[in-house]
C-alpha cells in the first residue's frame, strides 16, 4: 500500500525524459521527444515522450504511460518495485503503511522466494552431475547455453533429495509451502519432483516462483506442476515469458504454445519469442498481460481434435480483449507434430513462415462456427447467428467487431444491418461538428463531445465543478467514463504543480477512461496557449441541446392530453429553443401547449 500522495510526490520529482532515457535513445521534436517504440519493432519513431505531460504514447501500438508505468512495462517490473526504483532515482524513500495482515503475507513471499531460489540452485548442481538427464537435454537438441537462460536443473530420484540443500528438511514449513515437499501421513515428509529435468517458472520479475518437472523415461505423469501458493497462480504466469522479452520487443510478436520443451526447442532454434501455459487453458489474465507485450500473438496448436479444442477455448477468452490494432492468429501444426519436434525437424524459417500463415481469430470463429450447422438451409443459418450471437457481443473492438458481423451475415446470407439488430448492436450515431477540438493529427476522427470534455478536464481540473451531471446521456457508453474521471477529480483534487496527465494514465492504465484520455490529449505540446475553456464551453452548450432534444421526446412520448401544467410549461419552453425537432405529439398540433 502505496499512499496516493507519495505517488504524486515522486512522478512530480521525476523527469520522465530522464527515466527512459535511461533506457530507449531520445531525440528532440519540437516541444517532444522522439523514439522508435521499445515496445513494437517499427522502422520509424512514433514513440512521442512529452516533458510538459510527463507521459509516453506511441502512434503506432497505443503503449503509453506515466514515468511507472514504463518501469513497469519496459523492466516486467510490479507496481510496488516500480515505484521502489523510481523513487531510489529520486532520492526518496518509500512510506511503509502495510496493515500486519500485508505485512506477513509479504514476509511469507519472501520466505517462499528465497526457498525457490534455493531449490533451484540445487537442481542446477544436481544437472551437472547427472550423466542421464544431460543426455536427455542432449538428445533434445538442448545447448548448454540454452539450458543456462532457462536455467534447467534436475531433481535427483531420491525421496528426499532436497535434504542435501536444505538442513531444516524436517521442520521447514516454507518447503511444504512452496510446494517443492508434501506431507504424508504421520508427518512423513518427501520430495514432490523426483527423477525430473526442472523448469523452473519466473514471474516478470525474474523471480523463480514455481517448477515444472518432466520424467525422462516413459513414467506419468510426463509433466508435473508446482501447485498453487502464494508465489505461484497458473492462470497468471506463462513459462519463458521473462526469457522472451527482448525477442519479442525485436520481432513485435509472442508465440503461445502448450509445452516447456516447445519453448526451449524453439529458443535453441532462434524462435526466442515463445511462451507456454502452465498446465492450465488459456485465462484471460494471460491474455491481457501477452497483449499489453505485443499486437500480434499467435497460439499455436496441435491439428487434431485436441488442439482444435484448445483453440477454441483460447479463443473464447480472447474475444473480451480484443483491440483494434492488435492481432490474434491460430497456427495448427499436422497431426503427430508439435512445435518441438516440428522445429527440430523442419527448422526455424519453415516454422516462421507457418506462423506467418496464421488463421486469423475472426476467420477461425467463422469457419469453426460454419462447421457447427449446415448453412444451405435457412434453419443452420439462423442457428449460425445463434451461435455467434454470445461470442460476436464480447467483442470490444469497434472494427473488428463490423468485420465480423459482415462475415457472419454473408455466411447467414442476410444483410449486416440485420445482424446487428439481432445481436443488439447500437450503431453509434454520428458526431457532432458543435464542439471544436483542438487540431488533431491528420487522418484522425472527429473526437466526442465526452472527448472534447475529457480533454478540457485533464488540461484544466477545476472545470470539472461547472459539469451539470444531469445533462449526460445514460445511453452514451462514453458517459460512465466521463463520470469516472468527475468521481477522480472529487475524490483527489490536483494541487498545483501535479503533473495530472501522468497521474490518471498511472491510475486508469489499460482502462477506457486511460484510452480516451489519451485520444483526447495526444502527446504534443501542452504549452498552456491553447484555450481549453472554449472547447468546454462549446462542448457544454452541445450536451445543453442534446439534452433538450431527449426531454423533448420525453414529453412527446407521453402524448398531450397525460402532461400535467409543468410539463406543458416545459415543452413550450423547449418548443421556444428550438431544439430541431418538427414533429407533434401523436399527431397533436403544437400550436396546442
Amino acid at each position: 500500500m502505496i499512499p496516493d500522495d507519495f505517488k504524486q510526490q515522486l512522478l512530480n520529482r521525476v523527469d520522465i525524459v530522464d527515466v527512459i532515457e535511461r533506457h530507449v535513445p531520445l531525440r528532440k521534436a519540437g516541444q517532444s521527444f522522439m523514439a522508435r517504440c521499445p515496445f513494437h519493432n517499427e522502422k520509424s519513431p512514433s514513440f512521442s515522450v512529452s516533458p510538459t505531460k510527463q507521459f509516453y504514447h506511441c502512434f503506432g501500438c497505443g503503449a503509453h504511460g506515466n514515468a511507472i508505468t514504463f518501469v513497469m512495462e519496459y523492466l516486467g517490473m510490479g507496481y510496488v518495485d516500480a515505484v521502489k526504483d523510481l523513487a531510489a532515482l529520486a532520492g526518496m524513500t518509500v512510506p511503509d503503511v502495510r496493515s500486519p495482515e500485508v505485512v506477513r503475507r509479504a514476509e511469507v513471499t519472501a520466505d517462499l522466494g528465497a526457498v525457490t531460489l534455493a531449490a533451484a540452485r540445487f537442481f542446477k548442481e544436481q544437472l551437472r552431475k547427472s550423466e542421464r538427464a544431460i543426455a536427455y537435454l542432449r538428445s533434445r537438441g538442448v545447448s548448454g547455453e540454452i539450458a543456462a537462460r532457462f536455467f534447467l536443473g534436475y531433481a535427483p530420484s531420491g525421496w528426499q533429495g532436497l535434504a542435501e540443500a536444505f538442513g531444516d528438511y524436517a521442520s521447514s514449513k516454507a518447503l511444504v509451502e512452496a510446494g517443492l515437499v508434501i506431507e504424508g501421513d504421520g508427518g512423513r515428509r518427501y520430495d514432490r519432483f523426483r527423477d525430473r529435468v526442472m523448469f523452473p517458472i519466473l514471474d516478470g520479475r525474474g523471480t523463480i516462483i514455481g517448477f515444472g518437472g518432466r520424467v525422462l523415461d516413459g513414467g506419468e505423469p510426463k509433466y508435473l506442476n508446482s501447485p498453487e501458493t502464494p508465489l505461484f497462480e497458473k492462470g497468471r504466469e506463462l513459462y519463458g515469458l521473462f526469457q522472451a522479452r527482448q525477442a519479442v520487443r525485436e520481432s513485435g510478436r509472442i508465440v503461445v504454445v502448450e509445452g516447456y520443451m516447445d519453448v526451449v526447442a524453439l529458443a535453441q532454434h532462434g524462435v526466442g519469442y515463445a511462451v507456454a501455459t502452465l498446465g492450465t487453458a488459456t485465462t484471460p489474465v494471460h491474455v491481457q498481460k501477452l497483449l499489453r507485450q505485443t499486437d500480434d500473438l499467435v497460439y499455436c496448436f496441435d491439428g487434431d481434435g485436441a488442439g482444435r479444442r484448445a483453440a477454441w477455448r483460447a479463443m473464447e477468452v480472447s474475444l473480451g480483449q480484443l483491440a483494434d490494432g492488435k492481432s490474434i492468429g491460430f497456427l495448427f501444426l499436422p497431426e503427430g507434430e508439435d512445435p518441438d519436434s516440428f522445429v527440430r525437424s523442419a527448422g526455424r524459417e519453415a516454422f516462421e513462415a507457418r506462423i506467418a500463415q496464421a488463421m486469423p481469430l475472426s476467420e477461425f470463429l467463422c469457419r469453426e462456427l460454419a462447421s457447427k450447422v449446415d448453412v444451405h438451409t435457412p434453419e443452420g443459418r439462423a442457428r449460425l447467428l445463434h451461435l455467434a450471437k454470445p461470442l460476436v457481443t464480447q467483442i470490444p473492438a469497434p472494427a473488428l467487431s463490423l468485420i465480423v458481423r459482415r462475415g457472419l451475415a454473408e455466411l447467414a446470407q442476410v444483410d449486416v444491418g440485420d445482424v446487428d439488430a439481432l445481436f443488439g448492436v447500437r450503431r453509434e450515431a454520428a458526431r457532432s461538428p458543435a464542439a471544436t477540438p483542438r487540431a488533431a493529427r491528420p487522418g484522425a476522427r472527429t473526437p466526442s463531445i465526452v472527448e472534447v470534455l475529457i480533454g478540457a478536464l485533464v488540461a484544466q481540473p477545476a472545470l470539472a465543478a461547472r459539469v451539470d451531471r444531469s445533462l449526460l446521456d445514460p445511453a452514451d457508453p462514453q458517459t460512465a467514463v466521463l463520470e469516472q474521471l468527475l468521481d477522480h477529480f472529487a475524490a483527489q483534487p490536483p494541487a498545483p504543480g501535479d503533473h495530472v496527465v501522468a497521474t490518471l494514465l498511472g491510475r486508469f492504465a489499460h482502462t477506457r477512461l486511460g484510452a480516451l484520455i489519451v485520444a483526447a490529449t495526444g502527446a504534443g505540446d501542452a504549452s498552456g496557449e491553447y484555450d481549453y475553456e472554449a472547447d468546454f464551453s462549446r462542448a457544454i452548450s452541445e450536451l445543453k441541446q442534446r439534452w433538450a432534444v431527449r426531454r423533448r421526446a420525453q414529453i412527446e412520448a407521453k402524448g398531450f392530453a397525460c402532461l400535467t401544467a409543468e410539463e406543458r410549461a416545459e415543452y413550450a419552453e423547449l418548443l421556444a429553443r428550438g431544439t430541431g425537432i418538427a414533429s407533434g405529439m401523436h399527431g397533436e398540433p403544437v400550436t396546442k401547449v
